[in-house]
């Protein structure tokens, strides 16, 4: 898996993987903590035959960034990222089994048990961002990333749903599903809309924690950081602007917008 056809995925998401805002010296490493996450994705979502043999494959190559020399490009630019800040195993081993999960269980019965998912799925790259800016992890401040990071990974649900339905997934609570009668996902159900409103609620408030982020952190990195959660509410709007019609295309912000929120206080 070559570095850059990883790294081209970043044009997909909702936030600039590496802002501009960020210090220049911090920018490959930062692409280099999002190249493993998409990896563990594409091992989880995409690859042909046993995934969960890819995985254990993976989780030996990250332990060689610890004890010895990765062959993987992704991992080999990865590990002196890993070296210099001193980046524990936890949070890439979490992302993980996140994919592992994702092998065995397809639908979640409550919020409580989708959170629970997200703090193997999302949480620990808001760790690893975390140990970047070499931010010790006072409660307050890990608490806050865990939020945003789980507040984007919800954003990313609501967009998803056609994909999901295609991997076998569903990442809308069964509770919440019966609670607005949605039976079936798919464009011809009125009720979805309301499901996914009430979704989005939930996901902006998460997201309000990075002004907390943005606020302890300060300066540019401050709002380099503020600015991933301005552009989970930013696709937010757009679902909102799109009539929340998840199945004729992937509602998200332009990079107009996206630009905007980089300069919002």
């Amino acid at each position: 898996m070559e570095v850059a056809a990883v790294a081209r995925r970043a044009r997909t998401e909702n936030f600039p993987v590496a802002s501009l805002l960020f210090p220049r010296r911090l920018r490959p490493h930062l692409r280099a903590i999002y190249g493993f996450a998409r990896l563990v994705d594409i091992l989880g979502d995409e690859v042909q035959g046993d995934r969960l043999a890819a995985l254990d494959e993976l989780e030996r190559e990250l332990e060689s960034c610890y004890t010895g020399s990765p062959t993987w490009p992704v991992l080999v630019a990865l590990q002196p990222t890993i070296a210099e800040f001193c980046l524990p195993r936890e949070p890439f081993l979490r992302l993980i089994e996140a994919n592992r999960i994702d092998q065995r269980v397809f639908e979640y019965a409550t919020w409580e048990e989708l959170r629970e998912y997200c703090r193997h799925s999302a949480e620990p790259v808001g760790r690893l961002v975390l140990g970047l800016l070499r931010l010790d992890p006072e409660p307050e401040l890990v608490a806050a990333s865990d939020d945003v990071c789980t507040g984007l990974q919800l954003v990313n649900f609501l967009q998803d749903v056609p994909r999901d339905l295609e991997l076998g997934r569903v990442y809308l609570p069964e509770e919440d599903r019966r609670r607005f009668g949605v039976t079936v996902l798919d464009r011809r159900n009125p009720e979805l809309t309301e499901l996914l409103r009430f979704e989005a609620a939930r996901a902006h408030g998460l997201l309000t924690a990075g002004q907390v982020l943005q606020a302890r952190i300060g300066g540019r990195s401050g709002r380099a950081v503020g600015l991933f959660a301005r552009g989970g509410l930013a696709a937010l709007a757009a679902l909102d602007r799109a009539g929340w019609d998840v199945f004729t295309q992937r509602p998200r912000p332009s990079r107009t917008r996206l630009a905007l929120a980089a300069f919002a206080r």
